[in-house]
């Protein structure tokens, strides 16, 4: 059984009780959520992850990293090192897109060496695989595609982004309109390619029945992806978005019928005052699946601190009710990553979850913030470093006051600690 079935039945799998106590919440609750498919347990049954992690309504706010191999970077070792950066700056989950390389052997070692759960977008290696030969995209097969699925999925996967609301109407929607930057997912586009080569449907969606299917069999969570999410600010909520979405809804209702657990990717791009609205939107038109947003980006202006940008609309998805946030570095839009963009990356989605969850969960997340004042009172530097966010950075960034290692450079004498008695006050 899948761990939505086993929740449904009202049992505590082992996995299920494990979670729950990494997220110091009853573990009943998390049965519930499960049961109810407003959270997701990507744990494929095939590969248990040492810190898998549960993703949706009461919990903590999770971070992914995107890592992989291309083109200009085909070796599985710069992967790994991007895996090993990601997890230390504190991802939640981590996933590779690999699109060089031998692809197979690349998301093998990843699954063997990172401890936290590990998604893939399987249409990258079916699209690849097919213009090897020089054939292009067209020529991949509806079975070729299923297989690729299949051999993730028997590889220990635990949850894949499939594109299966880019239908042929919803595409249509996009490429016809007035969209500034047309489609610019990549798993989108090689789909909408292939329709347009074959004059067909979009197999993932046609044959959704046949997905669920390989997905129950290793219990892999689906990801319903966002093959249509605005690239810029003028495309957000649009027609094409909000109709994809609205697919992407009828979608999960069938996969929670299967016992298979799904969480739906949102944008993007889009401007502040449309951030809150479109996660409200998603949540009710996909029956408050869990929602996992790329950024979003709140401006479109950022190459090279899209990091913050997209934090910045992370802070607030979050807010609104987003569950799994998506990392952008400081390369998105400009190439790939280094491996102390990957850590930045990392950090900045962090703040932003962590500020959502302060007004999410309250106290369970401002405790935290509070030891943070009381050593900063205490001016109590050690523990200071140790609660930071990136403890490293704290104190290769701490310069102490020349009159004392009391104080900081910015003060010295005159820190309003040592003035009013705050740390004295502090201490008792």
């Amino acid at each position: 059984m899948t761990q939505l079935e086993i929740a449904r039945k009202g049992n505590l799998s082992p996995e299920i009780s494990a979670v729950a106590d990494l997220e110091h919440v009853e573990p009943e609750l998390l049965r519930q959520g499960i049961a109810s498919g407003v959270i997701v347990l990507p744990l494929n049954r095939n590969r248990h992850a040492a810190r898998p992690a549960a993703i949706g309504a009461g919990l903590r706010i999770k971070v992914n990293a995107n890592i992989g191999s291309s083109g200009d970077a085909p070796d599985s070792e710069g992967v790994i090192a991007r895996l090993k950066a990601a997890v230390e700056a504190g991802a939640d989950t981590v996933m590779d897109l690999s699109t060089a390389g031998d692809v197979d052997a690349t998301r093998r070692a990843v699954l063997a060496q990172c401890p936290v759960s590990v998604g893939s977008v399987p249409i990258y290696q079916a699209a690849i695989e097919a213009t090897t030969g020089g054939e292009g995209i067209a020529s991949m097969s509806e079975d070729a595609l299923f297989e690729v699925v299949a051999k993730q999925a028997a590889d220990g996967v635990d949850f894949i982004t499939v594109h299966c609301g880019v239908t042929r109407d919803t595409s249509e929607l996009a490429l016809k309109g007035d969209r500034l930057t047309g489609v610019v997912s990549r798993g989108g586009a090689f789909t909408i390619c292939w329709m347009r080569a074959n004059e067909r449907e979009n197999p993932l969606y046609e044959r959704f029945d046949d997905l669920l299917q390989i997905c129950r069999q290793h219990d892999v969570t689906l990801s319903l992806g966002d093959g249509l999410r605005p690239g810029c600010l003028a495309d957000g909520s649009d027609r094409a978005q909000i109709a994809e979405t609205a697919v992407l809804g009828e979608l999960v209702l069938r996969a929670r019928e299967a016992g298979v657990q799904a969480m739906v990717e949102g944008p993007g791009h889009l401007p502040l005052d449309q951030v809150a609205a479109n996660v409200v939107l998603q949540k009710r038109l996909c029956h408050n699946a869990p929602f996992y947003v790329l950024g979003p980006l709140v401006t479109d202006v950022t190459p090279g601190y899209d990091h913050i940008s997209g934090a910045i609309g992370g802070a607030l998805a979050g807010m609104a009710g987003a569950d799994f946030l998506c990392y952008l570095t400081p390369a998105e839009h400009l190439g790939l990553p280094s491996l102390d963009e990957v850590r930045e990356g990392v950090v900045a989605t962090r703040i932003a979850a962590h500020a959502a969850d302060i007004v999410r969960l309250g106290t369970r997340a401002r405790h935290w913030d509070d030891q943070m004042a009381r050593a900063r009172a205490s001016l109590d530097w050690s523990e200071q470093f140790r609660l930071a966010i990136d403890p490293d950075r704290a104190r290769a960034r701490h310069r102490p006051s020349g009159d004392g290692d009391r104080a900081c450079s910015m003060c010295g004498n005159y820190c309003v600690f040592s003035l009013l008695g705050n740390a004295a006050a502090a201490h008792k």
